[in-house]
């Protein structure tokens, strides 16, 4: 984004996926992403609200919907105010505009780990494991619409873990964080980590490898740059979300957000 060759590269990104169609399965993607409206985020904060509430854990809601609000305000921030991008190289005047960070990709993986802060730790593998998949490749259908470049993406993922675990050592200083006590759940945990790391290394693996290819044949009119590094930055986009979401799963790992408000009531005791 802000070095010569990476705006190359990206440049390079998005012609690959206006040249190859079929790769890009860009009408798919276009759908996909069409569903991410205001009225969708509303409605998944409401739900986040109301697992809150319902569980009477009032910190946790505060921070659940924290966690969206704060990520989807700084990443407008950054974008609109704060980080420009420079024109370094020559290129059309549809690839010169700033879209760093990806405000779609912002969106999913701040309900994502939102709900995985809100829902029992009993549940969170679930929680994860209904929605990491969704979340995750949200980032890959930004590229291959040609929406956002891959570097978007992957700052919209580490913009949102960020504000994530800023928000949980609020929690553990107020007193809310405690040790998990007992044995692991092994089978649950296997069951989601093992399909998000599979994700994880097969999209930055691959992507590494086709990044240098790309980078290395990076030259004006060389015709496989363009799909080499197409597919780069989708494998990148969707490996980068993964492995975000299995580093927060890891640092949260035998943690419990569970502790309650002090007002909850007795018959509450079990949610």
């Amino acid at each position: 984004m802000r070095t010569k060759t990476g705006q190359r590269w990206e440049d390079a990104v998005l012609a690959g996926r206006r040249e190859d169609e079929t790769l890009a399965a860009a009408r798919d993607a276009n759908r996909m992403l069409d569903h991410i409206t205001l009225s969708s985020l509303g409605a998944a904060v409401a739900v986040l609200v109301v697992i809150g509430l319902v569980r009477y854990r009032h910190a946790l809601t505060v921070v659940a919907v924290g966690t969206v609000g704060m990520s989807l305000l700084l990443a407008e921030i950054l974008k609109r105010y704060v980080l420009h991008r420079p024109e370094l190289v020559r290129a059309p005047e549809r690839l010169l505009g700033n879209s760093f960070p990806s405000g779609h990709t912002t969106i999913a993986m701040s309900v994502l780990f939102a709900l995985t802060l809100v829902v029992p730790y009993r549940l969170r593998g679930v929680a994860v494991g209904v929605c990491s998949l969704w979340a995750t490749f949200v980032g890959a259908y930004t590229v291959a619409a040609g929406w956002h470049r891959p570097s978007d993406t992957i700052g919209a993922d580490l913009l949102v873990l960020a504000v994530a675990c800023a928000l949980v050592a609020l929690l553990a200083r107020a007193g809310r964080v405690s040790a998990v006590p007992g044995r692991p759940h092994t089978l649950p945990t296997v069951l989601v980590i093992t399909p998000l790391c599979s994700i994880a290394l097969a999209g930055l693996g691959s992507g590494a490898v086709l990044l240098l290819d790309s980078m290395f044949r990076l030259r004006p009119g060389d015709p496989e740059v363009p799909r080499l590094a197409y597919a780069a930055g989708h494998a990148l986009a969707a490996g980068a979300s993964a492995a975000v979401t299995v580093l927060l799963l890891a640092l949260l790992h035998r943690v419990d957000l569970d502790r309650p408000s002090p007002a909850r009531p007795a018959h509450k005791a079990g949610l």
